[in-house]
């Protein structure tokens, strides 16, 4: 009979080399009248070979009759139902006598499931089931400082190959002795740049190491010469980028390399083929040593294409979040910051270690322990007017949970401040102060909302930098995404003058005016007026100063921001505008060339103010014309078409072409400005007319 690929690749996976101790182990276990433990926490570094001896494993369990389910943490959804739902696919069987095994890969993706699993579900697995979970930690200690756990679980920590066994695998590489002195030196026994190694041989032959001196760097000089060897300046072109990015997709891909469908999907087979690329859902991503080293070189030898790759990279995520969904704008928004991860500034702020935990909306039973949070960390005040805000329509809570049972782990509240009463205020001095800035400094035009994030915080370290407060830093910068009509927001912080620079550089200076200290004590609040540069300008900013390697306040000047105009002061502006609707030049000064509505038509508020008044005139126009198509508005367009659009000589003749008395057409001229002054006002904030 053909022998099968799965044949082959059973074949391959038995030829492994090396790890007979950690394959004893397992086999020994297997074999055992009763198993002597029931966790096995294999762990080390990324490439070092921990999938391969799951593999292995997985190999001893065919041989040895042993039913076995293989998972991955980077294919399965990380909550209790996504990992039953796919351990039944996998085909375990909770209700067989036998022995069994789960081998579960890349567990380090599923932090925020430890508890559960240690606490419901492998207790509740057949007393004769094996799991080995594989990650770049071990199990958290939990597991062995419980005396439950004591004796039932084992860590297998994986290290690099001796001298005989990489000699081993480079002779079944094919790689002549020659060669494996220098191949030994440079790569100390690590899987992952031997493996380099056999794929460099397998496309250059001996001439692929030529010269090749031994390295105090474990990959690197490896990874630059295996861009110099790829198949394609396109397929380099194709490496590069993924350095950039924390995962990369078949879409991004062909956004940044500008491709079609067509061309991307061979050049992400080959990038998937690569053993310096590592499966991260919903794609892949170079292994941490090689993303630097491919970084490292991208950026020196061609600093402009990392600009270039950069700017597509923050197009392609910025319209990606404007229309995903919740969940996805979650990993989005973990992408976009990703490319700002090497700025020394968000460094200071920013931590990228797994947080273990994930963002869920807040329980009504959640309300005691947040409570107890703010009042150890701030103080009976603030814990009193946080029970104050629990489940006021104002309030929106996220929780951040993992760890055991997925209890809370920290939390974040925001006030839509529109929604704020007067007695709330009387409650709550320090968002009374807040307003009291609004009212003065920044009004709230009808339709327009402020954020405060009122409290926020890790439940063990507080504000601190931690993987916590980086979940909340990117899930505020989401409700900036997400709120319709954003005017404003606050940020409070603790230590504001260490938080200082950071928020500078996110375009949110100090705003000491809406501080307060009526909680028994004062934390910086650092405030956006969203309205004078929006989320996609913001953006924008961000992503340029990154590229100019500037950590530095780059706020624009007065002339060059959007313009906030009241309600009233937008009518005076309008009805200017009309009286030289066909004079664009006498357009250059109305303070409608720095309102939203027209700055977003323009090439935004750099744009010359004579293309803005162009824009201007043609907004309009077009907007005028649109009211001809509605019954009740049609009288309104009519009297603005023979007065504005297409001018009579004097408004008496005006009247006279619509066959109307003066008084009717004075009327119906009013009617049409309201009706144009309401449509434009409505795009002006947000909303569109009904």
């Amino acid at each position: 009979m053909p022998t099968r690929i799965a044949d082959r690749l059973a074949a391959a996976r038995r030829r492994v080399v090396g790890r007979e101790s950690e394959r004893a182990l397992f086999r020994t276990a297997l074999l055992a009248p009763e198993l002597p433990f029931c966790v096995l926490s294999v762990f080390g570094p990324g490439g070092v070979g921990k999938t391969t001896l799951l593999h292995a494993y997985a190999t001893i369990c065919t041989e040895l009759g042993v039913a076995c389910a293989a998972l991955s943490g980077l294919e399965l959804e990380p909550t209790p139902e996504g990992f039953r739902a796919a351990l039944v696919l996998a085909g375990f069987d909770a209700g067989a006598t036998g022995r069994q095994v789960i081998l579960l890969d890349s567990y380090e993706t599923i932090q925020p499931l430890e508890g559960w699993l240690r606490a419901t579900l492998i207790p509740e697995l057949p007393g004769e089931t094996l799991v080995v979970v594989a990650g770049r930690k071990p199990v958290a200690s939990g597991w062995r400082s419980d005396p439950d756990w004591q004796g039932l679980v084992r860590v297998l920590p994986l290290r690099n190959l001796s001298p005989d066994e990489s000699r081993e695998f480079l002779e079944r590489s094919g790689i002549p002795e020659g060669l494996h002195a220098s191949l030994l030196a440079s790569t100390h026994g690590y899987p992952l740049a031997l493996t380099l190694s056999r794929d460099m041989f397998e496309q250059q032959g001996a001439a692929a190491f030529q010269g090749t001196e031994p390295s105090p760097d474990l990959v690197q000089g490896l990874i630059e010469r295996f861009l110099d060897d790829t198949p394609t300046p396109l397929h380099r072109a194709a490496l590069e980028a993924t350095a950039l990015l924390r995962v990369t997709t078949e879409p991004v891909l062909g956004r940044l390399l500008e491709l079609e469908d067509s061309e991307t999907r061979p050049l992400f087979d080959w990038l998937s083929s690569l053993s310096l690329m590592e499966p991260a859902l919903p794609g892949v991503a170079p292994h941490p040593i090689a993303r630097d080293a491919l970084l490292a070189d991208l950026r020196w030898r061609n600093p402009d294409r990392w600009t270039h790759l950069h700017r597509r990279a923050r197009s392609y995520y910025g319209e990606r979040l404007a229309e995903a969904s919740d969940r996805e704008q979650q990993r989005l928004l973990w992408d976009y910051v990703f490319l700002h991860r090497d700025n020394p500034v968000i460094q200071s702020a920013f931590t990228w270690q797994d947080a273990g935990a994930y963002a869920d909306s807040a329980r009504p039973d959640d309300g005691a322990l947040l409570a107890s949070w703010v009042e150890k960390h701030e103080g009976t005040l603030a814990a009193t007017r946080f029970r104050h805000w629990w489940g006021h329509p104002a309030l929106s809570t996220a929780v951040f949970r993992g760890g055991e049972g997925n209890a809370p782990l920290g939390f974040l509240c925001w006030l839509e401040l529109d929604k704020v009463l007067p007695v709330d205020r009387k409650q709550d001095p320090v968002v009374d102060r807040a307003l009291a800035f609004l009212e003065t400094s920044a009004p709230l035009r009808p339709g327009e909302t402020a954020l405060y994030f009122r409290f926020w915080m890790a439940g063990d370290t507080y504000h601190a930098v931690s993987p916590i407060q980086s979940l909340v830093m990117v899930n505020a910068v989401r409700q900036y995404l997400i709120t319709p009509r954003l005017a404003y927001s606050f940020f409070p912080i603790r230590d504001p003058e260490r938080w200082e620079p950071v928020f500078a550089y996110a375009e949110s200076p100090r705003c000491h005016a809406a501080e307060s200290d009526a909680d028994g004590f004062t934390q910086g609040i650092f405030a956006h007026d969203w309205r004078v540069q929006p989320v996609a300008q913001w953006l924008h900013v961000l992503g340029e100063k990154e590229v100019a390697g500037t950590a530095v306040k780059t706020r624009p000047k007065p002339s060059e921001t959007y313009l906030v105009l009241s309600k009233p002061e937008f009518e005076v502006a309008l009805r200017n505008a009309l009286k030289f609707l066909d004079r664009p030049e006498a357009l250059t000064d109305s303070p409608l060339l720095r309102s939203r509505i027209v700055v977003e038509r323009a090439r935004g508020v750099e744009a010359p103010s004579r293309e803005r008044a162009s824009v201007l005139q043609s907004l309009i126009r077009e907007t005028t014309t649109g009211l001809q198509g509605h019954p009740k508005r049609a009288r309104g367009y009519y009297a603005l078409l023979h007065t504005y659009l297409r001018p009579a000589a004097t408004q008496e003749r005006a009247a006279e072409l619509l066959d109307l008395p003066f008084s009717t057409y004075r009327r119906h001229l009013a009617e049409g400005i309201a009706l144009l002054t309401e449509t434009l006002w409505l795009q002006e904030i947000g909303e569109a007319l009904k």
